[in-house]
């Protein structure tokens, strides 16, 4: 059985200790993986879960925060649901955060080095494995982006990378948000970046808008739910209605679940791509940089790990 703390019953480890900070951790799947992994990986650790309420105080970020930092045996922590939270309430008791924990204001990995904590944002590396392994590195076409979070920022900051670099990148993005706040950080964001990708914002408060907005794409459009509909909340950001383009590619954000989307895509007879590759590459980046271990991020190795976390 996991074992699973809240603030205010953190007990000090006697042995190796990796964390997972969340809201229900326990039922996480990454609890029977990350053992089978350990073994694998010889990686002389536990995992355990901290359990803070998404109405948690900054306080209660605080203290978690400062028990990993005073516990040696506790080596470090991937963050889910509370990254932007954290990261306002505990960035002061960092000795260091990257690039990418500053642009997006969240830190989903926790690692300790001689000088203190360090705080990562690694969405943007796993946002762009991911979307390598789901159009390929040399995808040159459109994307509509249903859904403006911290997933979708981070992605559009890995895409403005690879065009820094001039490698290639989409022709044209369209992104939709219920909530005109949340493209307003998107564009913000992209402000500050000069991010140079035509990119179209749309308010979409109801799927109608969102099927609207399908409509204007291209051929080949990479369609994306980032909406977490068919996970966190049920249903699809999109009607029974909605039209996909010839030759599109639905990805879905989330792997498990009732994910409605992948469903409507694969009656219209379009090409699917759940989240199980989001998920492989966002823990096994964390724990590569968390226990300074070299874990590759496709071939041989990678796909034993793929095939350990699914047998666990």
């Amino acid at each position: 059985m996991a074992t699973v703390y809240t603030p205010d019953t953190l007990e000090h480890a006697h042995e190796p200790t990796f964390s997972f900070i969340g809201v229900t951790t326990g039922s996480s799947s990454i609890m029977r993986v990350f053992p089978a992994w350990a073994d694998h990986l010889g990686i002389p650790s536990r995992i355990v879960g901290v359990d803070i309420p998404l109405d948690a105080s900054p306080e209660q970020y605080r203290s978690v925060v400062s028990f990993i930092a005073s516990d040696e045996n506790w080596r470090g922590s991937l963050v889910t649901t509370h990254k932007l939270n954290l990261y306002n309430a505990t960035r002061d008791m960092f000795a260091d955060v990257g690039e990418s924990a500053r642009l997006l204001d969240e830190i989903s990995s926790i690692s300790k080095g001689p000088d203190g904590l360090h705080g990562h944002a690694m969405d943007d590396v796993t946002a762009g494995l991911s979307y390598q392994d789901a159009v390929g590195p040399g995808f040159t076409g459109e994307v509509l982006l249903l859904g403006a979070g911290g997933a979708s920022l981070a992605l559009t900051l890995y895409l403005h990378r690879r065009q820094q670099a001039a490698a290639p990148v989409p022709s044209r993005l369209v992104v939709t948000n219920r909530r005109p706040a949340r493209l307003e950080e998107m564009r913000d964001l992209h402000r500050r970046l000069g991010f140079r990708i035509p990119v179209e914002y749309r308010t979409a408060g109801q799927p109608e808008a969102n099927d609207a907005a399908l409509s204007t794409m291209a051929e080949g459009t990479l369609v994306i739910n980032a909406t977490g509909l068919g996970k966190d909340r049920p249903g699809s950001p999109l009607t029974a209605q909605a039209v996909f383009p010839a030759g599109a590619v639905a990805w879905d954000f989330n792997y498990r679940g009732d994910l409605v989307f992948l469903d409507q895509a694969k009656a219209a007879g379009v090409r699917t791509v759940d989240g199980w590759f989001y998920f492989l590459h966002g823990w096994t980046r964390v724990i590569a940089q968390v226990f300074d271990l070299d874990i590759p991020t496709s071939g041989p190795q990678f796909d034993e790990l793929a095939r350990i976390a699914r047998a666990a």
